[in-house]
């Protein structure tokens, strides 16, 4: 997980600045930091890198990345959709 900042001119005069994840496949930090270089959004919003995590576990499952698989979106949820849970 890569923990990016940027500032956006369009909220708030570009005063404050704003946050977001990405999440990258990668062998290791380094290498994230490079793929993450590239992303199209990442360089179109000039997004700096405030930090990066290795994931290898979430709420005690072993995260796995099986290359090969097909891309699936995951189910998306609204502010309204997910207080209804």
């Amino acid at each position: 997980m890569v923990h990016v900042g940027f500032y956006d001119p369009s909220v708030g005069e570009g005063l404050y600045e704003s946050h977001m994840n990405f999440f990258v496949a990668a062998t290791d930090v380094k290498e994230a930091k490079t793929k993450t270089l590239g992303i199209t959004e990442f360089k179109d919003k000039k997004m700096h890198i405030d930090g990066i995590k290795e994931i290898s576990s979430v709420d005690g499952y072993k995260v796995v990345l099986k290359k090969g698989y097909e891309e699936k979106k995951g189910q998306t949820l609204s502010y309204n959709e997910s207080k209804k849970l």
